[in-house]
C-alpha cells in the first residue's frame, strides 16, 4: 500500500494535551477521497446484499405524479 501522508503531520498541543493535527492540503484531500470510497463501498454492499423490490410501472409513475 501506497504512503498515504506525503508530510509530516504536525502536532498541535493545547494544557499539554494533544488538541488537533495539522496535515498538507493534499494529503487532507486524499484522505477524504479514501473515506468516501470507503463509505461507497459499504453502500453497495448493503444494496448488492439486499432483498430487491418490483413495483409496476404505472404505481411507480402514479405515485411520482402525485408528489408534484
Amino acid at each position: 500500500m501506497a504512503k498515504i501522508l506525503k508530510t509530516k503531520p504536525q502536532l498541535v498541543m493545547k494544557d499539554g494535551k494533544p488538541n488537533a493535527i495539522i496535515i498538507d492540503i493534499k494529503d487532507y484531500r486524499q484522505l477524504l477521497e479514501r473515506l468516501e470510497d470507503k463509505e461507497d463501498i459499504a453502500d453497495l454492499e448493503k444494496i448488492r446484499n439486499a432483498k430487491p423490490s418490483v413495483r409496476k410501472l404505472n404505481d411507480f409513475l402514479t405515485d411520482h405524479n402525485n408528489g408534484l
